[in-house]
């Protein structure tokens, strides 16, 4: 005889719109890992500790500072990240995003056009902050600052 498990009704359902928007708008501090998996997550707690990271070597680069100094301040990788794991969960399909992160949730999830303009954003702002930390980084190393 199998057993029955009740689930508990507070199972709330972990909207992909509202986890792409935190992914985009502060995925750097790993806010969308915090909504879908909690403060025990590990991978929260590092997005957090590198945007801290990033934000003491924006800071630190007011005075002289070392190459390593400069790369964490040019490249946040925790924003980058975000930015990947947004157009990742943008682009899991409904039914994937329901059976992983809603199993027991009563409603199921319909993606409409929100979500694509997400997307788009994500990958405009996303692209063009890639760009231009590597036209800065590129001006830094080779010509000292001197266009910037």
């Amino acid at each position: 005889m199998d057993a029955v498990i009740n689930h508990p009704a507070s199972s709330k359902h972990k909207g992909k719109t509202v986890a792409t928007l935190l992914a985009v708008l502060l995925g750097g501090t790993g806010a969308h890992r915090f909504y879908l998996y909690g403060a025990k997550d590990f991978w929260a707690w590092i997005y957090l500790c590198a945007f801290a990271l990033f934000v003491g070597a924006v800071v630190l680069t007011r005075a002289p500072h070392s190459l390593i100094i400069s790369l964490l301040a040019l490249f946040p990788l925790s924003i980058f990240a975000g930015w990947i794991e947004a157009l990742t969960i943008g682009l899991t399909s409904d039914e994937k995003w329901d059976a992983k992160h809603n199993p027991h949730s009563a409603r199921t999830s319909a993606s409409r056009w929100p979500i694509v303009l997400l997307l788009v954003l994500t990958f405009a702002c996303g692209f063009t902050a890639v760009i231009i930390s590597m036209a800065r980084a590129t001006d830094l190393f080779l010509t000292g600052g001197a266009y910037g």
